[in-house]
């Protein structure tokens, strides 16, 4: 199977051909600008040490310094983690806000760790990389299976190292110590703003519209929540263990209590048997008007978008089909509202926080949501016309128009 990051290529490559930007420009979103690597031993709380790597890839600052989450995953590894780097690259640009892509990861398993492994984890991280972040250097942020409270251990260890406070330099970060009100809720409300900006310009109504989301972590769990109160009949939801299915609409509110206590959703149906219980893969192929990926990447492939029933694909998780993928389903005619644009209502308001951590000021939350759907609206907007102009998928609109903003700024640097 082609690997994430060949996957990023191919997107890259057909957006420049497209496009027609500089050939300089395209060899430097094909090479990361800096890669950093680490092996750190974390004592365990049996006393024993073990081994853990650990990674952050930089790719072009030339709109501002480097921005992107750090995720604990069992398979994350270098190809993977270059390739979501690359990705921040583009989606910062196509939102217009002043960051480059970076990209970090520990290959680990949390589940398997204790709160204080975890937070000497976190802070043996910080150690690693240190010397290569910053305030004004690199700016990292939660991603999977990191929280706001690895966040607050990251941002402490950074100022034990480097001797004082700077909030600026995480974002995702509890409210107490200098996040932003609706951070937590950003990756979702953006993608609910997208999707509503698209429904708007086709003059659909999402009333009574019908939904599959797959991943029911935070931003699968968001998005469910956000369009049930607009109207929309949650009908099947998915995690690792299974796919529940209700045609009337699953009770949110309810599975969403139920996924705070770490329980699977299999779990969950054992006690509502009005819930059919099917393989967590089936979601993919529910017959609704709305599906949301809203876990890892690579869920649909060749494989399997053939068999995909959804009318538009909404991505909240981060390269959820390769390019196969995407290739069928646009000959078959389904809507596919991409990942750089989608889901990058976390980093605009990772933006917010980071304004806010450096001016010492503090938005409340009508501010930071208003601020993000003119973010978002101007985004679609931009990206709509570039599609409509340029007879294009929106994909490959979203890349062009993140390369004509990049490649202005080198320009201008003489890069």
């Amino acid at each position: 199977m082609t690997t994430f990051f060949e996957n990023y290529l191919g997107l890259l490559d057909r957006a420049f051909e497209a496009h027609g930007a500089s050939s300089d420009l395209k060899e430097q979103l094909k090479t990361p600008k800096h890669i950093h690597e680490a092996t750190k031993s974390v004592v365990m709380d049996d006393g024993t040490e073990r081994d853990f790597h650990m990674y952050r890839v930089q790719f072009n600052d030339a709109r501002g310094p480097f921005k992107g989450g750090i995720r604990f995953h069992p398979q994350t590894d270098l190809e993977e983690v270059k390739a979501l780097a690359a990705l921040m690259a583009i989606k910062c640009a196509v939102l217009n806000i002043p960051f480059g892509g970076a990209k970090g990861g520990i290959t680990v398993d949390p589940r398997g760790l204790s709160d204080g492994e975890q937070k000497r984890l976190a802070e043996a991280y910080i150690d690693a990389m240190t010397p290569h972040i910053g305030p004004d250097k690199d700016i990292p942020a939660p991603d999977v299976q990191t929280n706001e409270q690895i966040m607050a251990w990251m941002l402490t260890q950074y100022e034990r190292n480097v001797g004082m406070h700077a909030p600026a330099v995480i974002t995702g970060k509890p409210l107490a110590l200098g996040g932003s009100l609706g951070r937590s809720s950003a990756t979702s409300l953006g993608g609910v703003f997208t999707l509503e900006a698209y429904l708007a310009e086709t003059n659909q109504d999402m009333g009574g519209m019908t939904v599959a989301i797959q991943g029911f972590g935070n931003a699968g769990s968001y998005a469910a929540k956000l369009l049930a109160e607009r109207g929309m009949c949650i009908t099947a939801v998915a995690d690792s263990s299974a796919a529940l299915i209700y045609d009337q609409g699953v009770d949110v509110e309810a599975l969403i209590a139920w996924k705070k206590d770490h329980k699977p959703l299999r779990a969950f149906a054992a006690e509502h048997p009005e819930y059919t219980v099917m393989p967590a893969d089936s979601i993919l192929y529910r017959d609704v008007d709305v599906f949301i990926p809203a876990a890892l990447e690579n869920a649909i492939t060749k494989h399997n978008a053939a068999q995909v029933r959804a009318r538009i694909i909404l991505e909240l998780a981060n390269g959820p089909l390769t390019l196969e993928a995407d290739d069928i389903l646009e000959k078959m005619g389904v809507v596919v509202l991409p990942d750089v644009l989608a889901n990058a209502g976390g980093v605009t308001v990772s933006y917010f926080e980071w304004v806010q951590g450096r001016t010492g000021d503090r938005w409340d939350l009508q501010t930071v949501e208003e601020k993000l759907h003119q973010k978002m609206q101007d985004a679609y907007d931009a990206c709509a016309k570039i599609a409509k102009e340029r007879g294009v998928r929106f994909r490959t609109a979203t890349f062009m128009l993140a390369l004509s903003r990049l490649e202005t700024a080198m320009k201008l640097r003489g890069l």
